[in-house]
């Protein structure tokens, strides 16, 4: 068994995921709040290429993960700044410029297709967002991100996100980056996490879910409060049976 993706929960009905392919085919591990996972990290390779429509797995055992550069897709939009001539059939769709906002102070400015505009904001786990417009399409929406990029930035590390997974959005430094570009609408998630320890970073399948926010999974495992990159599990094998490395624990674990 090997993970080869993940899914994120983009909207109240949905539920977070992982995608374990298992002699070609593809089954979706459930990540919902509670349930128990007990598996071990194996070695980590290419993830292959899998077919959504059909559900078929192709294996690589290259080295490279969690994808080696023949099975390597590379996003053509990733660092446009709208000097292009729209070479994709989606760069003609309108388009939502917003700002994201993670607790307790980190902000971004990005683009989306308007339809994915709720989507788009789930799946980076935003605490707070606004919708600043809506252009007529991508090119014009990216050169107006990379105008406002220069002041806020428009890329968050997962590291920040997970530092304030257990804290709140400073509402007065929101509020005031807000008070310059009066947005259309903003916007208020809440991922049911309700945590008051900072989560450790870890490499693990193993441990009672608590939730998700975005593609950083939260697990308990012995009284330790873990944030998992979904990302970063990509590639691994995995084999029957809890975490056989020693984890480092919080204080919290011996109170």
């Amino acid at each position: 068994m090997q993970i080869v993706g993940y899914e994120t929960a983009a909207a109240d009905d949905e539920q977070p995921a992982l995608l374990v392919a298992d002699g070609g085919t593809v089954r979706t591990e459930p990540l919902a709040a509670g349930t128990e996972l007990s598996y071990q990290l194996g070695r980590r390779h290419c993830a292959g290429t899998f077919d959504y429509e059909t559900g078929v797995h192709t294996a690589c055992d290259r080295e490279q993960a969690p994808y080696c550069d023949r099975h390597t897709t590379r996003w053509a939009c990733a660092r446009c700044t709208g000097d292009c001539d729209r070479p994709l059939e989606n760069c003609r769709e309108e388009h939502a410029i917003y700002l994201a906002a993670f607790a307790p102070a980190t902000f971004k400015v990005g683009v989306t297709r308007s339809w994915r505009l709720e989507t788009r904001l789930c799946e980076q786990g935003a605490d707070r967002a606004a919708h600043l417009r809506t252009v007529e399409d991508g090119r014009i929406a990216r050169r107006i991100e990379a105008e406002i990029a220069t002041e806020i930035g428009d890329r968050v590390r997962v590291d920040h996100k997970r530092e304030g997974l257990h804290r709140a959005v400073d509402a007065e430094q929101w509020e005031s980056l807000l008070a310059a570009y009066d947005p259309v609408e903003t916007f208020t998630f809440d991922y049911g996490l309700d945590l008051d320890v900072q989560p450790m970073a870890e490499h693990l399948a193993a441990g009672t879910v608590q939730g998700a926010q975005g593609r950083l999974l939260v697990l308990e495992q012995e009284g330790t409060i873990y944030a998992v990159d979904l990302r970063e599990l990509v590639g691994y094998e995995l084999e029957p049976g809890g975490s056989d490395r020693a984890l480092q624990s919080s204080f919290a674990a011996f109170e």
